[in-house]
């Protein structure tokens, strides 16, 4: 017996300086690479030839290295702090835009509606060349932010250029609050409807509020709008599912490496509630606390999904604080619904050497629902029902993210003083005809990569000297990829025509407009409809 003692205490203690031994050597190797890292700054910086900018190489070196990690791990200086705050609040003290900084240039992409902004004259389209005699293009895009917000009740001047004129304009700042549900209204057949665009601190309330106010109108259905909603705040998504599942359910679950940040979510409220029939709404672009809701209603069969596979944000942040008033946003653990799906579609831990990274989907695996239903992980959430829809091409995606895209939309507005409310807005196959014909004409504000490639040969020809014979070949190519490109577009007409309508109806009715005009138009929004108005068929989707 005295051996086996001595023996298993013999282990015991090998095992205890095996795990000593290797936390001072990682301990060794952090303390190594710290040391390395400010022997190099504290020398460059002492001794390149030109001047530097320390933050800036700071900012650069400490941002390039999270990127390497996920697309969510980051680092905010005292400007990015704030940023956050604004994110997670919905509120602050500004003029109430969204904006473009780009190529040295601000842009106005869209005005809240209300806001500051509309109440001065500003309007989509417009440059910001000045802001309080500041040279907009002298800063980068989180100091043109910091100059533009600030205290309310106090005033900012703006020179802005607007169709090639240059104009003054004074905007007294506000209290900007951002309301998560941008519209609500009531369907045909007693169905609610209600767009739901992020998860910040006002969304339980205002969801809340939406929905007794709905009740109240005589509600007997409900659709919940969450696509293209990127998430917020967890404990937000936990209230809301709580509207509609009992009292100390399981919503979320999330694994970390440091089990004290492991938890479990339930629901702490009785619900509000327990039979309304619901349908929610997902795209690819709904994310993180949009799946979390979607998915526990889903785990629980109490909501039919409709729509896309979703996004697939299944990982969990924290802020941490570091010196000098800075922080970092860290990803600690991943999101689990309550039948034990993971969330996160991209695994980075295993990303190649290319940059590509694998998905999680790749691999399905199959989870039941509380009912028995096959439900599936893999990222993101699979819904009930999927709506068809063409494969976005490369082409079609450079379009929707270029400046001739948000340009003809500028046009549109100067050329139309007015529009058909929203509910009838709808734009034709003319439309769509002079939205080419405006981008056969303004090729360089629409270049796609072969484009750009095309560019670069011929530069590079030029500077060897090749370009003589090659300038009309090059120009005969060039314009035949310009006229393929156009007629790319074709394979997604339709859902060009649904984003430049969206575009066009916020110059005239806001955000607002643009789900006034999906209410009565939109496909899945009427397939949603048709499915909780037969009652025979939701309930089949969630024996199923």
């Amino acid at each position: 017996m005295g051996k086996i003692k001595k023996w298993t205490i013999g282990i015991l203690v090998g095992l205890a300086l095996l795990v000593t031994t290797a936390f001072q050597s990682d301990f060794f190797e952090i303390a190594k690479q710290i040391d390395i890292y400010t022997t190099l700054f504290k020398e460059l910086n002492m001794y390149y030839i030109d001047e530097v900018n320390p933050a800036k190489l700071s900012n650069k070196a400490i941002s390039s290295m999270l990127e390497s990690l996920d697309p969510y791990t980051r680092y905010y200086d005292e400007q990015g702090v704030e940023d956050a705050r604004i994110a997670a609040t919905g509120e602050y003290g500004g003029i109430g835009v969204v904006t473009r900084y780009k190529n040295n240039t601000l842009t106005i992409r869209e005005l809240l509606k209300n806001s500051p902004a509309e109440k001065a004259g500003l309007k989509p389209g417009d440059k910001i060349l000045k802001i309080n005699d500041v040279e907009v293009k002298d800063f980068d895009e989180s100091g043109v932010a910091a100059l533009l917000n600030g205290l309310p009740n106090t005033k900012v001047a703006l020179q802005i250029e607007r169709q090639n004129k240059k104009m003054e304009l004074l905007v007294v700042r506000e209290k900007i609050t951002l309301n998560p549900v941008p519209y609500y209204t009531l369907l045909a057949n007693e169905v609610g409807y209600i767009s739901f665009t992020t998860f910040n601190e006002k969304a339980s309330t205002e969801v809340k509020k939406a929905f007794l106010n709905l009740k109240e109108q005589g509600m007997k259905k409900l659709i919940i709008d969450v696509r293209g909603n990127p998430g917020g705040l967890l404990n937000e998504a936990v209230s809301i599912a709580n509207f509609f599942i009992p009292k100390d359910k399981i919503v979320v679950t999330t694994k970390a490496k440091i089990e004290k940040w492991s938890e479990t979510f339930k629901t702490q409220q009785d619900p509000m509630d327990l039979e309304i029939p619901i349908v929610i709404l997902v795209n690819n672009r709904s994310a993180s606390a949009s799946e979390i809701l979607a998915g526990s209603l889903q785990d629980y069969d109490r909501a039919v999904i409709i729509g896309e596979r979703s996004f697939g944000k299944g990982l969990v942040q924290r802020y941490l604080p570091l010196s000098y008033g800075t922080q970092m946003k860290i990803t600690i653990s991943k999101y689990y619904t309550p039948s034990g799906r993971c969330i996160q579609e991209l695994d980075y831990t295993n990303t190649d050497k290319k940059g590509n990274v694998p998905k999680f989907s790749e691999s399905t695996q199959t989870f039941k629902t509380e009912k028995g239903r096959t439900v599936y992980g893999g990222g993101g959430i699979l819904p009930d029902v999927e709506m068809e829809k063409p494969v976005t091409t490369k082409t079609t995606e450079t379009l929707l993210n270029s400046d001739a895209f948000f340009n003809y939309a500028t046009q549109y507005f100067y050329e139309n003083k007015t529009i058909a409310e929203p509910s009838k807005f709808k734009l034709t196959d003319a439309d769509y005809g002079s939205l080419k014909n405006y981008l056969s004409k303004n090729q360089s504000d629409f270049e796609t990569e072969t484009e750009a490639e095309f560019k670069k040969a011929l530069e590079m020809a030029t500077t060897e000297n090749l370009n003589e014979k090659l300038s009309k070949n090059y120009s005969e190519l060039l314009m035949a990829v310009q006229q393929e490109k156009l007629k790319e577009l074709d394979k997604n007409k339709e859902e060009i025509i649904n984003e430049l309508s969206e575009e066009i109806i916020k110059r005239y009715y806001y955000a607002e407009g643009v789900y006034q005009q999906k209410a009565v138009f939109d496909n899945t929004i009427l397939k949603a409809v048709s499915i909780l108005n037969n009652s025979k068929e939701y309930n089949s989707i969630l024996k199923n």
